[in-house]
Order: C-alpha cells, then structure tokens, then sequence
C-alpha cells in the first residue's frame, strides 16, 4: 500500500521534470541552431557537426522521450538495407523490448555479410534458427570465456604499458595504442593477425564501417570494401591453409576451430572457420579502439571523473577503474543507436500513451544512448556517477545479439587505459592535436595525449 502511495506522488512529479528537462533540451537545441546559422558557412554547412557531438545528442533525446518517445515516418533514412520507412525508440523499457523480440524487429547486416565472405552468412547477422546456435556454439568452444582471463588480459595489460612506458609522454591513442593492443590479440590468441598490423587494422575498419555505418550506401565505400574483404579472405584462407600444413601448438582460436574441424564439428568446415573469424575480426579492432578513445575523451572532459578514475588506476582498484570507464561511454557511446527492421506488423509500448504501431518493414531505431539517460529507470541521469550497476548500461547491445566479445570488451579497454590514467598531468595535447580526429572515417584515426614521463 504504501509503495503504490508513494508511485501516486513520484509519478506524476518525474513527468513534470521530464516535462522540464524536455523543455531545457529544446531550448539547448535551439540556441545550438542558431549558433550553427551563424557560423561561417551557414547552418547546412555546420548542423552536422555542432548536432553530432555526443551532448547535442542527449538534448535531442531529452526532448523526444519527453514529448514524442516513439515516432513512426514514412521517410527512409537507411539506404544500405531494403526498408520501407523509420521509427524511433527512445524509452529504456520500449529499446529493451525491440532488442529482445527478435521475431519482430530483425537483425539486417545479412546481405552485406553474404558480399563480404561471397557467399555465406555470419551469426550476427541471422536470426534464431540452426545455423545461428550451430556457428555460435562452435566459436563459444573456440572462443572460451576463461581465455579473457588466463590470456587476453594479462597480455593486454602488459602490453598496453609497455606501449605507454616507451612513450616518452606523448601519445597518439589510435596508432600506438587503442588499435595495436587489440591487433595483437588478434594476432596471438585468435592467431590470424594479418600480413602486418596496418592491413589488418585497415582491413577491419572499412568492413565494420560498410556493415554498420554506413546508412547512406556510399558507393565509394562499397568498392573499398570489396576490395578489402576480397583481400581478406585470401589472406585468411592462406592462413587457415598454412596452418593446417604446419601445425603449431598455441592456445589460439585458429587451431582450436582446426581440432574442432578433426572432430567433424558442424559448421567447422574451412570455409566455415574463415567466414567466422572474419567477422570476429571485424568485431574486434575498430570497437575496441573507439570506445577506448571515447572514453577518455569523456575523461578528460570531466576533472572529477579524472581524478577519479586516475586514483583507480595507481591504486589498481580496477573494478573502480572499469566503473568509471562504463559511465564514460554511457555518456559518450560509441552505439548511440541500434537499428533492427520488423518483420511483421506489431506494436511498440501497448497499452501505454506512448504506442505506436510499427508497419513490416519499417527500420526501427533503438535509441540506446537515450535509454541510459531515461529518468523513468535511470536514477539522477544526468549526474556522473561510478556506483552504478553494469546492467544499467547498453554499451554493447543486449538480448541474442549482444556483442560476442562483450567479455573481451570489459577486460581489454580498462586494461588499455588504466597505464595511461595511471600517468602524472595526463592532459591532452595543444591544439587539434589534443582532439579525436577521425579523418575520412566514422572511427578515431588520432587523438594525442601528453602527459609527465616517470
């Protein structure tokens, strides 16, 4: 009884502060607008990137979960995936609902996984059905979740120190450090780094960006990703071939699917294991290196949440260390948004105000960015906060296509991070220096930081 009193008099006062919170966001908005207007170039030539950064977001969001949480439109805004219109979500209880009924809203990445391996699927773009439980059941055996701890991040962590120790205190993130310490991993324990470093780090961030990012259906990007998923294959099909011919003893992905295959294992096939550690590759290096990148950037934004989280890091309190590391991304993800497309007419939120009927087809928007931010499940949102629990976060999606290596994920960027957090006067560079670049990508090219040299 008494828990429903106090629902009668809460509710109605987290509306009014929606209300008001929606209300502050559309006035941001509207001032960073005009800002935008006024600048050289005018309005078109800077609303990309004045509503691109990751604060302009939130306010966009603050204002739809407010006034408009569930909108359907008619206008096609993905051009890379067949659909027949857009709808987006930005409730926490209605994004969760669309990422978990996966017979009603889809994954989509199936026909630009078929171009990439030239013919076969890979699990994370099919639904529930044999191959899905077939190729992931095989790749949980290959891939055991004991290697993050017994492989990965000892190597990890000693790695991404030495990087930091040889520095001489200046240090350009991406090149040096977020995309090497995942290269390696993918280099000694998946054992199919690529012919070096660079090709493989190029290789992956062109095909994460084609199957992902890519909304608008670049033509240009397209070539470049067949080149390099056709370079791709071969090399990994070499590999497979060369390894097989000379066998090694590592406790590396690659052998482990060859002694799978020796055991007749469904989907273990040659082709099978090559499709499979393509797109294990695609996963890995660029996601890693972004939301590392991001994550310090937020960091660094925030003097408390700094010295916060430097205090973790000399301290080797790493669970205080990966708290504020998870806070970071929530504010700054590198996933604002997660799309899937229904398969047949539903409904989103029924019985509440909110309901909206989704049409088949339509591509539908799950807004996780905004999700973290619901004032309705999110306690004080809008604070920065490391007492938080993990399930609070939608940092690498969640249901049956939560990231496959969500646990790698965990271990490596804190371990990436904490010997650089760990430094005297980490600050960053002057200039643009000091600043994510991404240059002609959606992904971190560079990003420098100095700080005192022991």
């Amino acid at each position: 009884m008494l828990t429903r009193i106090a629902n009668l008099v809460t509710a109605p006062l987290r509306v009014v502060t929606e209300w008001g919170q929606g209300l502050a966001a559309l006035a941001g908005l509207a001032g960073a607008g005009v800002t935008a207007a006024r600048a050289p170039g005018g309005f078109k030539v800077n609303a990309g990137a004045v509503f691109a950064a990751p604060a302009m977001q939130r306010k966009v969001f603050d204002a739809l979960r407010a006034f408009l949480p569930n909108i359907g439109l008619s206008r096609v805004l993905v051009k890379s995936y067949d659909n027949s219109g857009t709808v987006v979500v930005t409730r926490r209880a209605d994004v969760l609902d669309v990422l978990y009924r996966d017979a009603d809203f889809e994954v989509v990445y199936g026909p630009r996984m078929r171009k990439l391996t030239d013919g076969d699927n890979f699990f994370l773009g099919m639904q529930p059905g044999w191959e899905y439980t077939r190729d992931t059941s095989a790749m949980r055996l290959a891939a055991r979740r004991t290697d993050v701890a017994g492989i990965v991040l000892p190597r990890a962590a000693e790695l991404a120190a030495q990087i930091v120790a040889d520095s001489g205190g200046t240090l350009d993130l991406p090149p040096t450090l977020t995309l090497q310490v995942p290269w390696d991993m993918t280099d000694r324990y998946f054992g199919t780094g690529g012919p070096d470093s660079a090709t493989m780090q190029g290789w992956t961030t062109t095909l994460f960006w084609y199957l992902f990012g890519d909304l608008g259906a670049d033509p240009e990007l397209d070539a470049k990703s067949m080149a390099a998923a056709g370079e791709m294959r071969a090399w990994l099909d070499g590999a497979i071939a060369a390894r097989k011919a000379s066998p090694t003893e590592g406790e590396d992905i690659l052998n482990r699917c060859l002694a799978l295959q020796s055991a007749d294992t469904p989907g273990m096939s040659d082709l099978g294991i090559r499709n499979n550690l393509l797109g294990l590759l695609i996963g890995a290096i660029p996601t890693i290196s972004k939301a590392s990148c991001l994550a310090l950037d937020e960091l660094l934004n925030r003097p408390e949440a700094l010295a916060e989280a430097q205090a973790a890091a000399r301290a080797g309190d790493d669970a205080k260390l990966a708290a504020c590391i998870w806070e970071a991304l929530r504010f700054n993800p590198h996933n604002p948004v997660i799309y899937r497309r229904a398969t047949r007419d539903c409904e989103i939120a029924s019985g509440t105000f909110r309901r909206l009927k989704v049409k088949k087809g339509q591509m539908v928007f799950a807004a996780s960015l905004s999700a973290m931010f619901d004032r309705a499940a999110i306690d004080q949102p809008g604070v920065f906060r490391t007492d938080r629990r993990f399930e609070e976060y939608i940092i690498w999606g969640t249901g049956m296509h939560i990231c496959f290596g969500a646990a790698i994920n965990e271990a490596v960027i804190p371990a990436i991070l904490k010997p650089v957090l760990a430094q005297k006067n980490l600050r960053r560079a002057e200039g643009e220096a000091g600043q994510i670049d991404t240059g002609d990508t959606p992904f971190p090219q560079h990003f420098t930081v100095a700080f005192d040299p022991a």
